[in-house]
């Protein structure tokens, strides 16, 4: 899926984790789309370039700068100060898509797999925003999303420090908003539902049958996800601060 282009954040910067493929992918190429300089984020340099070079042919602007968010707080810091380098020296959007997912039983869970989810799904996003939410706060205006998860909101069998971390996730949410809110930054969360990503395509059944009773019927794609993050960073939404935005198919809220 595609998405038009505006210039709705012309002259904008903006830093997306995770974002060499999945949900993360589609809100840099839709961010820079619609006018901003993006900076591209993850492990794989080849895929990383790959969706540069997706960005570039389009009209857009983008670099890709490597991070490994499971490495140290350094590692984290060199990273933020890298890509405001790349990105002119400031950063007006911040959004923190990577994550990652084990969903295993709680008897389950590795030790390293627990320590790698509290590291990507909660302290990266902790050390980004400490490190990059200041310099917004002295300009008076930015704008940070957090990717978390309807599933944050539901007690499930599996999965159970996932949805912890997506839990946290949203609460750090509230606390930046008040935090960093009377100063000019928005600080919100969108929580994908049941969504379709080349790393699940092989689930796809059992995806369709999570979301066959939902509201809209169907899996959330990307591009959905994209979209809501689009409308959180614009003006339009200059006055929403700290909520979890839903975009999950009505699954979160019904059951049908």
């Amino acid at each position: 899926m595609t998405t038009s282009s505006t210039q709705r954040l012309a002259g904008r910067t903006a830093v997306v984790t995770g974002s060499t493929s999945g949900i993360g992918e589609a809100i840099a190429v839709t961010l820079a789309a619609h006018g901003a300089s993006v900076v591209v984020s993850g492990r794989d340099p080849d895929r990383g370039h790959a969706v540069v070079a997706r960005i570039r042919e389009t009209g857009g602007t983008a670099a890709f700068v490597p991070v490994d968010l499971a490495g140290s707080y350094t590692d984290i810091r060199s990273f933020a100060a890298a890509a405001a380098s790349e990105l002119g020296g400031s950063v007006d959007i911040l959004v923190n898509s990577a994550g990652i997912y084990p969903a295993t039983a709680t008897v389950d869970l590795a030790d390293s797999d627990l320590d790698a989810m509290l590291a990507v799904n909660v302290r990266a996003p902790h050390v980004l925003v400490g490190e990059l939410a200041p310099v917004m706060a002295q300009r008076g205006m930015g704008a940070i999303v957090t990717i978390g998860s309807w599933m944050a909101a539901v007690g499930s069998p599996f999965a159970a420090m996932y949805t912890a971390t997506k839990a946290a996730d949203e609460q750090l949410t509230r606390s930046w908003a008040a935090e960093f809110g009377p100063s000019g930054v928005r600080v919100n969360s969108v929580a994908p539902g049941v969504t379709l990503t080349p790393g699940n395509e092989s689930a796809r059944p059992i995806l369709d049958a999570m979301t066959a009773s939902t509201p809209a019927g169907t899996v959330v794609d990307p591009q959905d996800i994209a979209d809501g993050v689009l409308f959180l960073v614009s003006d339009e939404a200059s006055k929403i601060h700290g909520i979890t935005l839903y975009v999950d198919g009505g699954i979160n809220a019904t059951r049908l």
